[in-house]
């Protein structure tokens, strides 16, 4: 497995990459729109390794009772409170022998390339359903394609008027909702999950929103299989730094509408086989 990791700027990372024995975890702590404590990078660097503990503990269970384990633990030693809580997207990939499981909840997306060279995409795209089209985000987006950009004043109060709509619909069940790990155990529930024969697997693409960008929305990489070639033939490393580069050729958010100037990005890649009638760089 090779990685690649980098902050958006002006703070530590709020993704993390937990590796456990024969598993890896990439959790992106949700962004809040104030500055409180604790923040949602706290909560999934605890969670991340909290997970990491129980599947330790139980490596073939289930890895949404997994998940689930981990986040009442927190709940529990940490005194969280739903709706209050921070929070964090979670995907997992376990490789057990014969079988490779994988788990997504949230926008942390798990992409699967088979030896036969086709992807298969493990997604949760609730929350993009969520969002899209909402009067909320087509004002924010006007605003950005105007060159408005990031820093003013007018930008934090859209952002809240997203994130209050977003609240209204997390964790419960809401018609449209959507889940993710917060301070609701019952989340884990609500997961994708897959598994797929050892056998059948070249390579896996496990990240963080931050980085899916550079393909669903900017185009860098135009599909899944140019961003696992980067990976093959540069490195993880390679990627997101590309990515990160581009945001910062458009600061203004105008080419590419989007929530910040540039997001923290996690990527692991997780090599298996060689696909069929390629040859390796």
């Amino acid at each position: 497995m090779t990685t690649g990791e980098l902050s958006g700027g002006g703070r530590p990372s709020e993704d993390h990459i937990v590796q456990a024995p024969g598993a890896v975890i990439v959790l992106d702590g949700v962004s809040t729109v104030s500055d409180e404590e604790p923040r949602g990078g706290w909560y999934a660097e605890v969670l991340g390794n909290r997970v990491a503990s129980v599947l330790a503990a139980g490596p073939d269970a289930d890895l949404r009772l997994v998940l689930e384990q981990a986040i009442a633990a927190i709940v529990s030693e940490h005194g969280l409170v739903a709706g209050s809580s921070p929070a964090a997207t979670v995907s997992m990939v376990r490789h057990g022998g014969e079988t490779i499981d994988a788990l997504v909840l949230a926008d942390t997306p798990v992409i699967a390339r088979t030896v036969h060279g086709k992807f298969d995409p493990v997604r949760d795209e609730r929350l993009a359903q969520l969002v899209s089209g909402r009067p909320e985000y087509e004002e924010y987006r006007r605003w950005l394609l105007a060159g408005r950009g990031f820093g003013a004043p007018e930008h934090r109060a859209l952002l809240q008027k997203l994130r209050t709509h977003q609240i209204r619909h997390l964790n419960n069940g809401a018609p449209g909702g959507y889940w993710v790990a917060e301070a609701v155990p019952e989340a884990a529930r609500h997961a994708v999950v897959r598994s797929w024969p050892t056998a059948d697997i070249a390579d896996i693409l496990v990240m963080t929103d931050g980085v899916s960008a550079g393909v669903e929305e900017y185009g860098l990489y135009p599909t899944w299989e140019d961003l696992a070639q980067a990976c093959l033939t540069g490195s993880p490393a390679t990627v997101v730094r590309a990515i990160q580069d581009a945001e910062a050729d458009d600061p203004d958010g105008r080419r590419w509408p989007r929530y910040k100037v540039s997001d923290d990005k996690a990527l692991a890649f997780l090599r298996f086989a060689s696909v069929d009638g390629a040859v390796d760089a």
